[in-house]
């Protein structure tokens, strides 16, 4: 009677034991899953903000790449649910930094004749003023703050060019 009682409790703890064990690992899974949908939450926006303006991988990369090194096992898990490194690609940044230089090199071709075309205006001001040889003194000074503006702006927004160009090339 007690062996039968013995071999008894032992089989209620082995099944015991092994609903815990189950138990457990189904919440591990479960929370696996969790940081999972969040990670994949988090950085599908960033992927789409990354999508439409380059500068976000300057954000958004750093971050995926300490992420990554946190939790490399669920990233591993993205890695293979989609085929490729999750969120960001090699291929991915490198068509970040030609399209940031494709968008400057518009920029460019914008810039240009738009400062062209006021210019012109102010030209064709000048030279339709014959009364007063060299132009009037306030067009003269509207076409230089013109010129000037032009410099200007086209500085500000190069210097922003290489800035973000370098970094975006450093991520490679």
């Amino acid at each position: 009677m007690i062996l039968v009682a013995a071999i008894v409790l032992a089989a209620t703890l082995y099944w015991s034991a092994a609903r815990i064990v189950a138990e457990v690992k189904a919440a591990r899974d479960e929370a696996f899953r969790a940081r999972a949908l969040t990670i994949l939450h988090v950085f599908g926006s960033a992927m789409s903000e990354a999508a439409r303006d380059p500068r976000a991988l300057l954000v958004w990369y750093p971050l995926a790449k300490a992420a990554r090194a946190l939790d490399p096992d669920v990233f591993a898990s993205l890695d293979r649910a989609a085929q490729r490194p999750f969120p960001f690609t090699l291929e991915q940044v490198q068509a970040a930094h030609a399209q940031w230089t494709a968008d400057w090199l518009a920029f460019e071709r914008l810039h240009d004749a738009e400062y062209k075309l006021k210019a012109a205006t102010i030209e064709q001001e000048l030279e339709s003023n014959p009364a007063l040889p060299g132009g009037s003194p306030m067009l003269r000074a509207r076409l230089d703050a013109v010129e000037r503006e032009k410099l200007d702006s086209y500085q500000r927004r190069y210097q922003q060019y290489v800035e973000v160009a370098k970094a975006l090339q450093a991520l490679t």
